[in-house]
This record gives structure tokens, sequence and C-alpha cells, in this order.
């Protein structure tokens, strides 16, 4: 069974890469995987795992290390929320949106493609 929870725009099948397993994503939390050269956190919140770049566009620390509420992500250093479809910030001292990645969740398995999404690419 394969559950796309893809946002933004289109993407090639070919460009989903395996990130980890399901199980390993906390649920109502976050974990942090280096996919390539690239640090990404992945967020389970309800039924749902987003996927963003791991690192704070105002700080540069690692979000997965922040709380999550509702669909945002919180900075552990300064307190800036992330939305977790858009990348974008729902509050100061970030300004800049950071990249989110869309998923496929396969046979128990979490897959990313690093191609930003169509919100990200728009600022």
């Amino acid at each position: 069974m394969s559950q796309d929870t893809g946002h933004g725009g289109p993407s090639a099948e070919g460009d989903f890469v395996e990130a980890c397993p399901l199980s390993e994503v906390p649920e109502e939390g976050a974990l942090g995987v280096e996919i390539g050269d690239t640090p990404v956190a992945l967020v389970r919140t309800g039924d749902e795992v987003f996927a963003l770049r791991d690192v704070c566009s105002h700080a540069e620390v690692p979000l997965s290390e922040g709380e999550i509420f509702d669909h945002t992500i919180e900075c552990w250093l300064h307190g800036s929320c992330f939305d977790l479809r858009t990348g974008k910030p729902t509050n100061p001292p970030a300004t800049q949106p950071v990249p989110t990645y869309r998923v496929k969740i396969e046979d128990g398995t979490v897959y990313v493609s690093l191609t930003p999404t169509s919100e990200f690419r728009e600022s």
C-alpha cells in the first residue's frame, strides 16, 4: 500500500529515496535524518508525515530537536515556528522559509523527494 503525502508540485516517481522505517518517526514528533548530504527533519503529526530541511533559516540549528504544535515545528533556540506544509515561518525571528519535500510512505517505509516543493520555489 502506498500513501503519497506529497505537498506541492508534481515530482517524478524515480526521485524518491528511502529515508527510514515509518516506525522510527515518533508520533507527534520529529526525527532528523541525512539523505545524501541533505539534513532532513521527518515530522509526524496525526496521520501525516512531512519532510523539511532540518536547519532553521534563522539560526542554523536542527529543527528536528524542536516541538511540534498542530502543523508547525518550533525551533528550540529562538522560538520561530515553521509551517510543516509550506516551510514558511509563522512568527519571528525567522523571516525566510525552509525547503519542504514530498513524502511517500510505502510498505512501512518513508521515502522523500529532495526536490523542493513549489511553495518553496515561489519564495
